[in-house]
């Protein structure tokens, strides 16, 4: 028997996510068009033996998290639940928190998975690895250059038996090409160093605070407080995946992680791409389209596009790396190229919507996406273009590199703006 648990994180955090996360909590943001952890249920809920899945986060239970999971344990067969944490508890501190509830039944093992990543999620895999060689943690790393492991948590392996011999969050200076994935197996015994540094927690607390509630005992920091404490003990090894891997940070990074997903597609879910047909708009790579959205044939989509529920798609439309988020409307003969247009948004006629996109270099297979940054030397820096909540463009007009705030009606060009 197997669990896997989701962490979600809270609406306090992903603020590079903005405006988007205005309107639902970011792990429902739809990317290559289904929310961003329906691709970790999916992953999960293909494990054989997997019995429960359990989010835990801080975001409130609202309507659209309680649809979705309503959904989902009817579509996968599998109880879903949410846990929702008292306060952010870190990585690790909802973990030892709701303890009892992951190990109830007596699970042989459990995933731990954060939202904010895309994978192909080799989950059998790193099962398999487990049992050949149990141990408390099992993280997945994959491979960055040299200049791109500085931002990520390195791991220094043993390159014989695979064992985790250091490992440093986003260090100042070159430590390992090997980077935490963010995507975990561990066993029962995975939570007694989790209690420790509770204990410990506790402890350094009530020495500054005398009535034994210091609130911070609660946080833990699954990478700093056990991952580094633990490494070269011989409890914590690395399972290697060369298969897609990135962050989910920002919208940039959303419409990057939308790509990924879109062209596994072609392996896992050849249902959800689009098909060219007589009559039909012409598909130009990868595409996804909801089945209530209304395309014209004339439309040109792809590569790379994610097309939502109920939107509509007028005549001569060009749109490629891109996604269309519910209800937007993007009318005759506009043009669309690296942008997130929101939902309930209307592009005008003629107009023109593009941005710049941050990919990793093509050149370098070991490149990932880089960190971005909105700003340099105060100037707003050329990244893709987003439309938040109904934005309405008019005609005829260029908007290119510009984050529009949501409910903003334009009346003219942008280039390189936060419109607020």
């Amino acid at each position: 028997m197997l669990k896997a648990v989701i962490l979600i994180g809270g609406p306090q955090k992903g603020t590079r996510f903005r405006p988007l996360s205005f309107e639902v909590p970011k792990p429902l943001f739809p990317v290559a068009g289904v929310p961003m952890i329906q691709h970790h249920i999916e992953a999960c809920a293909q494990v054989p033996g997997m019995q429960e899945i359990l989010l835990i986060g801080f975001y409130q239970p609202d309507e659209a998290l309680t649809r979705f999971l309503e959904a989902a344990q009817q579509e996968f067969n599998l109880p879903i639940r949410y846990l929702q944490e008292f306060v952010p508890l870190g990585t690790g501190g909802g973990l030892y928190h709701f303890r009892d509830q992951i190990l109830a039944g007596g699970p042989e093992a459990f995933f731990v998975l954060n939202a904010d990543v895309c994978s192909d999620f080799p989950l059998t895999a790193m099962l398999d690895s487990y049992r050949h060689q149990p141990h408390p943690f099992l993280l997945l790393g994959t491979t960055a250059n040299r200049t791109q492991s500085l931002n990520y948590g390195c791991i220094v392996e043993n390159p014989q038996t695979h064992e985790v011999r250091a490992e440093t969050e986003k260090p100042s200076t070159f430590v390992s090409d090997v980077i935490n994935c963010g995507i975990y197996l561990f066993s029962p015994e995975a939570l007694k160093p989790l209690r420790d540094v509770f204990q410990r927690n506790q402890q350094d607390g009530q020495l500054e605070d005398s009535s034994g509630l210091w609130p911070g005992a609660g946080t833990i920091r699954l990478e700093q407080d056990v991952f580094s404490a633990l490494a070269g003990q011989g409890q914590i090894y690395v399972h290697l995946t060369d298969g897609i891997w990135s962050q989910i940070k920002s919208a940039g990074s959303a419409l990057y992680a939308s790509r990924l997903y879109l062209g596994q597609y072609q392996l896992t879910h050849p249902e959800r791409l689009a098909k060219h047909t007589p009559g039909g708009p012409r598909i130009r790579g990868n595409v996804y389209i909801h089945p209530t959205a209304k395309v014209a044939p004339s439309a040109v989509l792809g590569p790379n596009v994610s097309i939502g529920e109920g939107v509509t798609v007028g005549e001569g439309v060009r749109l490629r790396e891109s996604i269309v988020l519910h209800g937007a409307t993007l009318q005759e003969h506009t043009c669309v190229l690296h942008t997130i247009v929101g939902w309930g948004s209307t592009v005008g006629r003629w107009a023109r919507v593009e941005g710049t996109p941050n990919d990793p270099n093509p050149n370098d297979p070991r490149a990932h996406m880089d960190s971005e940054s909105l700003f340099k030397d105060g100037k707003l820096l050329p990244a893709i273009t987003i439309l938040g909540c109904r934005v309405r463009i008019p005609a005829e007009v260029l908007i290119l590199n510009s984050i529009v705030l949501p409910h903003k009606e334009l009346s003219r060009s942008f280039t390189n703006q936060i419109i607020l």
